[in-house]
């Protein structure tokens, strides 16, 4: 109950920093510090779809790690389907996903946050003086 109860903490404190206004750039190494927690740091940078997808996997991953060693561990007391190396291959795997996710989620926060500036750019008067230049002078 208290895990569910800190990850709504972190997700209404991400509320208050996490504004969708792409005219402040985030800040790449706030985005580092905020994606030490799964899906945080995408929360920062206002991606919220992303921020929840990565929430999801961590917490599949982990059920799912969870879910095979306690299998693995009591293999002898239960009737299980497959063989008790299988169980520990699959928990060794999802301990593999956790970790690849949480690697992926920082990596695409800080990436992000550095790319919020070309966003911004990209939508500056000047670019789109251009771009209507160029598409008239076809």
């Amino acid at each position: 109950m208290t895990k569910h109860w800190i990850i709504l903490f972190f997700i209404l404190v991400n509320l208050l920093y996490a504004s969708p206004e792409i005219d402040n750039p985030k800040d790449p190494k706030t985005a580092f510090w905020f994606s030490l927690v799964p899906g945080m740091g995408q929360a920062y940078n206002g991606k919220w779809i992303k921020s929840a997808l990565f929430i999801g996997l961590e917490i599949a991953a982990y059920e799912s790690w969870k879910e095979n060693k306690f299998i693995y561990n009591n293999h002898e007391q239960g009737n299980y389907p497959k063989s008790k190396y299988r169980y520990l291959e699959m928990r060794n795997k999802y301990a593999w996903w956790i970790g690849f996710i949480y690697v992926f989620g920082m990596i695409d926060a800080i990436v992000d946050a550095h790319l919020q500036e070309f966003e911004i750019l990209m939508d500056s008067p000047i670019e789109r003086q251009k771009k209507e230049d160029k598409n008239n002078a076809e």
